[in-house]
């Protein structure tokens, strides 16, 4: 099912006619229970004022946006050193499955900095013991000729499809559903489907 975006995540006069998006530049973006935490900048033209905003959205995201951050887990490993890299480390090309030495790991979100040319990775690995390790990235920047990390390049790509799914969220994408009224019945039944059973009174 595709999600209708609108042009602006703010208010903004419902009788205007806007023929294009406003600009967001998103700040940092954090996930918890899979609702979006995000600050961010918008602007409704290149010569309008800057508007900020924290967000944190009710709706659980669309899947589209954890499957971005699951490609930013082999980055995490790498760049807190918590794993080595090994010739089946990577995500499978077709697919974009973790290996199972991978699972462990999640981020959880990024904070971009300069403008946009770097980042920093929020991430948590899940202990043998039940306990969750907690993880952040030092900042990398996305110039592969300033940086020193090896996949700046690959990291800069995964960054720019999740930033890209983040402004998708605060445009309204997400995960659809609709909750049951309290009273509602299941899906499929009704009283009428029920066999009548008499009552039978025995002395």
């Amino acid at each position: 099912m595709t999600t209708q975006l609108y042009p602006l995540v703010g208010p903004t006069d419902p009788t205007a006619a806007l023929a294009s998006r406003s600009i967001l530049r998103v700040q940092k973006a954090r996930l918890k229970n899979q609702q979006l935490t995000c600050d961010f900048t918008e602007q409704r033209s290149d010569e309008a004022p800057l508007r900020t905003f924290t967000l944190t959205a009710q709706e659980l995201v669309h899947p589209d946006l954890l499957t971005c951050l699951a490609q930013l887990v082999p980055h995490l490993c790498l760049l807190c050193e918590q794993l080595r890299e090994t010739p089946d480390f990577w995500p499978d090309d077709n697919t974009g499955l973790l290996p199972d030495h991978l699972t462990p790991f999640t981020v959880t979100g990024l904070v971009l900095g300069g403008g946009g040319s770097g980042v920093t990775l929020i991430g948590q690995r899940q202990l043998a013991g039940g306990k969750v390790l907690n993880l952040t990235s030092p900042y990398v920047a996305l110039d592969q000729e300033l940086e020193p990390y090896t996949y700046a390049g690959l990291l800069e790509t995964a960054v720019q499809a999740a930033v890209a799914e983040i402004e998708a969220a605060l445009r309204g994408k997400c995960t659809d559903y609709r909750q049951l009224d309290l009273f509602e019945p299941a899906a499929g039944f009704t009283a009428i489907d029920e066999p009548f059973i008499p009552l039978v009174v025995r002395a």
